[in-house]
């Protein structure tokens, strides 16, 4: 009965050990998860695009620019566009019940989604997604490139590791579409996500493979395979300096 109590108390600080509900731990701030779903065809993205880079400044916040590629029809192709990207944001419509998928749409730590101009309406989902349980994971350079690094966590269920490439600000002059005609700027730009591994909770080493070597910032996010919310992110800038 004694050991069984003291195996108990082991599991249950070893969780509180990883886990932190907002406040940073060992001097680092948890990162808030910030997709804004956009695309250079649509006329009401470029406010949605300003404020994602006002976010992005933010140590606290991973901003994530996810071009979509269902505009691409009307007479501009988004040359950041990917279906894979359209793919994981249909993955989020389902998970919030919409009908359908629409730009701009920012989706808030895979747990709140708003309309990506409506800047209280997300600031203060951001707030409540800074109290939600998050795990706490590194990033390192290795001799092989970048390393991750996971604690022993308990968890109940799957969690997807996503690995994220994208570069910090990108412009595009608009030639035609929607926007044809103007010259804008694009931040934290999406190159390449792609789910790499699934986690139950091991204390876990994985390289990194560097999907998208031309990126200037590799991410990890860890993500509930059911409910799709993020428990945890990290990145590392991939640039020589």
């Amino acid at each position: 009965m004694i050991k069984s109590k003291f195996i108990i108390l082991s599991w249950v600080l070893l969780f509180v050990a990883n886990i932190t509900t907002g406040r940073a731990l060992a001097g680092e701030q948890p990162l808030t998860v910030v997709e804004l779903f956009t695309s250079q065809g649509c006329s009401s993205c470029p406010p949605a695009d300003a404020f994602l880079g006002d976010l992005a400044k933010r140590e606290d916040i991973l901003a994530l620019s996810v071009h979509v590629d269902y505009w691409d029809y009307i007479g501009w192709k988004d040359r950041f566009a990917d279906a894979a990207h359209t793919l994981r944001q249909k993955d989020y419509a389902e998970q919030f019940s919409l009908r359908y998928v629409y730009t701009p749409q920012m989706v808030i730590h895979g747990a709140y989604q708003s309309v990506g101009s409506k800047r209280s309406e997300v600031l203060s989902y951001i707030n409540k997604a800074r109290k939600l349980p998050s795990i706490k994971l590194s990033l390192t350079r290795s001799s092989e490139g970048v390393e991750l690094t996971l604690p022993q966590t308990q968890i109940d269920e799957d969690v997807e590791i996503f690995s994220v490439f994208y570069n910090r600000n990108e412009k595009t002059d608009i030639k035609r579409g929607e926007n044809g005609g103007q010259n804008l700027t694009y931040h934290n730009v999406v190159r390449k996500i792609k789910s790499i591994a699934t986690w139950r909770g091991e204390a876990k080493r994985m390289p990194i493979r560097m999907a998208e070597t031309s990126a200037e910032v590799c991410a990890i996010i860890l993500q509930l395979k059911g409910s799709r919310r993020i428990i945890g992110a990290t990145r590392i800038s991939l640039n020589a300096s």
